[in-house]
């Protein structure tokens, strides 16, 4: 029998309330310009309601223009400082380390991307951010001295879909327009649709969730004690394949998910090289 390659296999996060308890913003930043947290987000909406805007600029608008504002240094190192301040759900500074030995079991290579509509620059001061394969997140434009000044890539929920398509095509650059429309055969991308599995906590995952659910690929909606009604929701409608807690140590039931769902994706595999081994045979 042909000797078969590694199938790559895709962990897809989203991170505010996915990885982390509410918005990345909400470790330090806001405090910092001399909101509250409900302040914040309602200086946020009331512009885009307003405006009828994207939310996404203008939770971006409104970071730059408090902190210019307030005096907050606007250059990357200093998002980036906000960012370390982030604090995780239980397991997950643990979790990439111990999913990965799974898949190195089963003789399946994991890779783990984030898509998120929170900053770049702030999940790039996370402890995590080194265990990703790629970060498809809004970003701000920096100016000569290096400082912030206006957004560079706004992702909303529809356009988290598109990283999806990246994902599959091994492309990594958020800007790109180009390769991602190039023809590739199925065959022939990076990871399949089938290998993904997409983690998110609520209604800005959905679209993503059930790009990858009509693909072939897997969703599970996580929770905290307070927002498992949303969860129940999205499982109820058919929207999401698993709810689960969110709790990444090893041995809760996001670890138990994920290793099943790691067996199945590793036998179909097996049974799909099997086939083309017998095709073969019959030519």
């Amino acid at each position: 029998m042909a000797e078969n390659k590694k199938p790559q296999i895709a962990l897809i996060y989203d991170f505010d309330g996915t990885l982390a308890p509410g918005n990345m913003q909400e470790f330090g930043f806001i405090q910092a310009i001399g909101n509250d947290i409900e302040q914040f987000w309602k200086k946020c909406n009331k512009l885009s309601e307003k405006n009828d805007a994207n939310h996404i600029l203008t939770y971006m608008y409104t970071m730059l223009n408090e902190a210019r504002r307030d005096g907050i240094s606007l250059k990357r190192k200093s998002f980036k400082k906000f960012g370390s301040m982030v604090k995780y759900f239980p397991g997950v500074e643990q979790w990439f380390s111990t999913i990965n030995k799974v898949g190195d079991e089963l003789g399946l290579e994991i890779k783990h991307y984030i898509n998120s509509s929170g900053l770049r620059e702030m999940i790039e001061g996370t402890s995590i951010y080194h265990e990703f394969e790629a970060v498809y997140s809004s970003t701000f434009l920096y100016d000569v001295d290096g400082v912030a000044y206006w957004p560079g890539v706004a992702v909303d929920s529809t356009g988290k879909t598109q990283f999806i398509f990246k994902m599959a095509r091994g492309i990594k650059e958020v800007g790109d327009t180009m390769k991602v429309n190039e023809y590739m055969p199925y065959a022939e991308r990076p990871v399949q649709y089938q290998n993904m599995i997409y983690f998110g906590d609520g209604m800005t995952d959905v679209p993503s969730m059930a790009l990858v659910r009509h693909y072939g690929g897997h969703s599970v909606a996580v929770y905290d004690n307070d927002h498992k009604e949303k969860a129940l929701q999205l499982i109820e409608q058919d929207r999401v394949d698993f709810i689960a807690k969110a709790d990444y140590s090893e041995g809760a039931e996001i670890y138990n998910l994920v290793k099943s769902m790691l067996i199945k994706m590793k036998s179909d595999y097996d049974f799909e090289q099997l086939q083309k081994e017998h095709k073969k045979h019959c030519k």
